[in-house]
């Protein structure tokens, strides 16, 4: 068997520090000796997926990490809309949606409340009431994704180049829909500016008296009388993931983004174990993964668990939620330690403050990787400190890959030229020599 890489991320894994926690991060202040032990036989780092500073979602980040670049990203809801067997045409444009609560001001609308809760049925309702709409030439359709999240797809003479709707934080006024500042005077950005305003301020009109929310606020529950949008994007021309770097490779996840990005590079998807506990999760995941192995050269196993722990902004919560990823990794990964062929690396996306107001925050997220081959550095503990003080160093953005390709053997010397297009893994795709 040839050489083979496996990425656990634990999404959102890095943090800060809290005062509760001893001025420690929740990975600082969890008992993880297992993934102590694997700092210990390996190599340690610090992995920013984009600058460092920069809060980065995961999606983009994961591009980063897959080898691509940041200009070639095709915006979220491409992706949403490809995980959730949404079709797109090249000449689409793709935008977030969910259904919030919304104040009305003067004209104005303010956020109420983001993350509102309701059953099947009220979301249905919603999205029947708003599921399609045309204006300035455009034609809005509404496609549910999950919950009270779906994908507008919008048809016409449209641009992806517009602002979100969404404030992301409560009590702040939904922002105005217009063009970038550097598409101002396209008429495509300007065309789908305004289709967008006005399908969101019809939107209000036909949720703010709907039989559904009168019941709602009867029974002393918050309306859903609003859409917000977000993260427009459009088709664009890549490479699938076994051209752009030679291997051949996996997704074990969950979650319409991860399989809207796997849909998108050509990683082959395979769905993840869901389950309550994030220990048992992840152990599925990583056990789905050996099984998997003879088939890929590289495999992706992931788990959402410490980034939504972060978002509850409870430290402590994502301490727990740590400590039982570390018991699901020490009862999953040893067998895959035991293998000769096998490069290991843990590593997280980004970070997610466990307090204060922002999403995603810019610190980088502690990396380490083990197997035959790798260096052992001096680091013994898997956190934001110890890792700094490793051999790999600060790993950015695309180097991920390069790294990946190093340990897989694939790594080509700069300057070798054994195919017409520069690749990053050796041996290239060439045409064989043939005699004249």
């Amino acid at each position: 068997m040839s050489k083979k890489f496996i990425l656990i991320l634990l999404d959102g894994l890095g943090d800060r520090s809290f005062a509760e926690l001893g001025h420690q991060t929740p990975l600082q202040a969890a008992h993880t000796p297992f993934l102590d032990h694997l700092a210990a036989r390996g190599c340690s780092g610090l992995y920013h997926a984009g600058l460092s500073g920069q809060a980065l979602p995961s999606e983009n980040a994961h591009f980063a990490m897959f080898g691509y670049d940041p200009a070639d990203f095709p915006g979220r809801g491409v992706l949403e809309a490809l995980g959730a067997g949404i079709s797109l045409d090249r000449d689409q444009v793709a935008v977030l949606a969910h259904f919030v609560s919304v104040r009305e001001e003067d004209g104005k609308l303010r956020l109420m409340r983001d993350k509102v809760e309701a059953d099947q049925e009220d979301a249905r309702q919603a999205f029947d009431r708003v599921v399609q709409y045309s204006a300035h030439g455009v034609h809005i359709r509404l496609v549910p994704a999950r919950g009270l999240f779906g994908v507008l797809v919008l048809t016409g003479e449209v641009s992806p180049c517009i602002t979100d709707s969404n404030p992301i934080l409560d009590g702040r006024l939904l922002s105005a829909v217009i063009p970038f500042e550097k598409e101002a005077g396209d008429g495509k950005c300007i065309n789908t500016a305004a289709a967008l305003t006005s399908y969101l301020s019809w939107s209000y009109g036909r949720l703010k008296d709907a039989q559904f929310n009168l019941a709602r606020e009867k029974a002393g529950k918050i309306p859903l009388n609003g859409v917000v949008t977000q993260r427009a994007g459009r088709l664009k021309d890549r490479e699938p993931f076994h051209v752009q770097n030679g291997i051949k490779g996996a997704s074990i996840s969950s979650g319409v983004v991860y399989q809207g990005l796997g849909s998108y590079l050509g990683l082959d998807v395979i769905p993840g174990a869901e389950k309550d506990d994030p220990g048992q999760e992840i152990q599925a995941r990583v056990n789905a993964a050996r099984r998997h192995l003879d088939e890929y050269d590289f495999i992706h196993v992931h788990t959402k668990a410490p980034d939504e722990a972060a978002h509850k902004k409870d430290p402590l919560l994502k301490k727990k939620v740590i400590e039982s990823l570390e018991k699901g990794l020490s009862a999953s990964l040893p067998g895959l330690l035991e293998n000769e062929e096998v490069i290991l690396a843990v590593t997280a996306d980004h970070s997610t403050p466990s307090g204060g107001p922002l999403v995603h925050s810019g610190e980088p997220v502690p990396l380490v990787i083990t197997g035959p081959g790798v260096r052992v550095d001096n680091v013994h503990k898997f956190d934001e400190i110890s890792a700094a003080c490793g051999a790999l160093g600060p790993v950015r953005g695309k180097e991920f890959m390069y790294l990946v390709l190093n340990y897989l053997e694939r790594s080509r010397l700069a300057g070798l030229m054994d195919a017409p297009v520069e690749r990053p893994y050796w041996p290239g795709a060439g045409r064989p020599f043939v005699l004249e």
